[in-house]
């Protein structure tokens, strides 16, 4: 059965939503608020969040900055083009404004699994390192370190190339997907905390600087 978290502060829409889900075949979770929601994305192991911007603690923008890997449609009252084209480039899949079609909705998230389904992206391994996707986690010798957002989106470009050297400029090119200002200076302290927090648990050296040229996974 498919999990998915609903964000929502307004109490009847969030009751239709969940209601809609479950009669369809669908797990949901709640969240009122952005902290609340902010508790529950750290234990994971969602398919699909439906998220709505004016939250209480913390809007919706916000949230769809701190998640990898898991499709969000956001569902708001704003109507606003510029609101929608900031939150499609920030992170989220799909965007619905209030009030909504329930059987659209319904296409929208069944559309959203399947091309999550489709993208073949499991956890990340390599040696002692496991890379979870659908948080900011990263297993050391089974030991759970947690990751910002720019550390997860480095790690796992080089470990879906973990067998070629990437570029500083490349490298900043594939993570320009998944976060923002990100520079060449702050690349190589984001790459400085990565090595502090893998070696806490491991001796060995993972990622290898190439002078003048990049970093590599170590072999």
């Amino acid at each position: 059965m498919k999990k998915i978290l609903i964000i929502e502060d307004d109490e009847s829409i969030h009751n239709v939503i969940e209601e809609l889900l479950k009669d369809n075949g669908y797990d949901t979770y709640n969240a009122y608020s952005g902290t609340e929601a902010l508790l529950l994305l750290e234990k994971g192991g969602y398919d699909l969040i439906l998220l709505d911007l004016m939250l209480p603690g913390l809007i919706g923008e916000e949230i769809i900055k701190t998640i990898n890997n898991i499709p969000i449609i956001v569902i708001s009252a704003k109507i606003s083009s510029d609101d929608k084209v900031n939150c499609l480039l920030s992170g989220a899949n799909d965007y619905i404004t209030k009030p909504f079609d329930s059987k659209e909705l319904l296409a929208r998230i069944e559309v959203q699994l399947r091309n999550n389904k489709n993208s073949g992206l499991d956890n990340l391994k390599y040696k002692e390192l496991e890379l979870l996707n659908d948080n900011h986690t990263l297993l050391v010798n089974n030991n759970k370190v947690s990751l910002t957002k720019t550390e997860y989106a480095i790690l796992k470009q080089l470990l879906l190339n973990k067998t070629q050297v990437i570029t500083k400029n490349k490298l900043l090119d594939l993570i320009s997907i998944d976060t923002e200002d990100c520079d060449e200076n702050s690349l190589r302290v984001h790459i400085s905390n990565l090595r502090r927090k893998i070696k806490e648990y491991a001796e060995e050296e993972y990622i290898e600087s190439i002078w003048g040229i990049g970093f590599k996974m170590g072999e």
